[in-house]
């Protein structure tokens, strides 16, 4: 069949989130972490897309052993992979934010998709990424909106996916001027390959292949995003922007889902900030984690109701290291639709 399967947008009678107690974090104790992670490289993907999007530039680890404690909550991390180095210990923290935990709850009682190999999962998404330009001696900034559909293949190996897009009408960096080339092709589509090569190491893969192979336990999937990690701020962005990496784009099965938020509530510095307007312009609750040095915190957007993730932004706290207005919103994304297609469109 040459007919996509859509994935119905999921409305459950999950409890609403009282917006009162979002800022107050649940304690929750954790599961010991009892295996082992193997070492792994720091790769990327190269998407032949224009998008500049600046979370996806961190969606990638350094490479380390990573040895689990006999102690519940402690993982130790040879951050150097030197054989015989100093471990670092890296203590699980036991907070846990509400949304995510709700988002779980809802994850694991979801209804799914059963692509199979030598499929293409489908995602449609609508974008806004900051864009920086010096164009006849001119440095620009503006923001670049598209409407955007992926085929991906189930399997791995996004060189042989295919990317649809669209250009929108670009918006007004804060403080910087529409420049006119910005307005060029505005209404026009394209279709490409979706990469030029796909060299990522293992532990940053996000076809569903492989995220359908990953850990139920909560634990052990707090684990798997802290692969290469030691520990502090920078580790925990890593980490926060890892579990981006597994939502944006990407699909994983219900149980993974749900071990995946569970996991992502005990990153330290993780907070719930309120409402949040998503790139296809639906409100939700946002959790965030502030990137240190950056002015910007990075924020994944929850459905109020059913807790279904709706998108990411990036948002910015402080104007002297962000070169922008407190609360500016530099990218923003909308998972709109997932489907499931045998093959993808042929690119000429």
């Amino acid at each position: 069949m040459n007919e996509m399967t859509e994935l119905d947008r999921f409305r459950s009678d999950v409890p609403e989130l009282d917006l009162t107690d979002v800022r107050a974090e649940e304690r929750l104790l954790m599961n010991a972490i009892q295996e082992t992670s193997p070492d792994r490289e720091r790769a990327a993907v190269q998407r032949t897309s224009d998008r500049r999007r600046r979370a996806r530039r961190g969606w990638v680890g350094l490479a380390a052993g990573l040895t689990a404690a006999a102690t519940a909550g402690v993982i130790a991390v040879n951050a150097g992979g030197e054989p015989g180095a100093p471990q670092v210990v890296h203590t699980m923290p036991v907070a846990s934010v509400q949304v995510l935990k709700r988002a779980a709850d809802s994850a694991a009682k979801s209804p799914e998709l059963h692509p199979r190999p030598g499929q293409f999962l489908v995602f449609a998404s609508r974008t806004t990424d900051t864009v920086e330009s010096n164009s006849g001696g001119r440095h620009e900034r503006y923001l670049d909106r598209q409407e955007r559909k992926i085929w991906l293949p189930v399997d791995g190996d996004a060189t042989h996916g295919v990317l649809w897009a669209k250009k929108l009408e670009p918006k007004a960096y804060p403080g910087w001027p529409v420049p006119s080339q910005a307005r060029q092709d505005v209404g026009n589509s394209s279709l490409s390959k979706a990469a030029d090569f796909d060299d990522r190491a293992e532990h940053l893969r996000n076809d569903y292949a492989y995220l359908s192979r990953l850990p139920v336990d909560p634990a052990k999937m707090y684990e798997h995003l802290y692969i290469g990690l030691g520990t502090g701020p920078e580790a925990d962005a890593t980490a926060w922007q890892n579990v981006g990496g597994m939502l944006t784009e990407a699909y994983m099965p219900r149980a993974q889902r749900a071990a995946l938020f569970r996991a992502a509530a005990a990153i330290h510095g993780v907070t719930t900030v309120g409402r949040a307007v998503d790139a296809a312009g639906r409100t939700g609750v946002a959790v965030t984690l502030a990137t240190a040095g950056s002015g910007v915190r990075e924020e994944y957007i929850f459905d109020e109701k059913t807790y279904e993730f709706l998108g990411h932004r990036s948002v910015v706290t402080k104007a002297r290291e962000a070169q922008a207005p407190v609360g500016s919103v530099l990218t923003n994304s909308a998972q709109l639709k997932i489907s499931i297609a045998d093959q993808p469109p042929a690119v000429n």
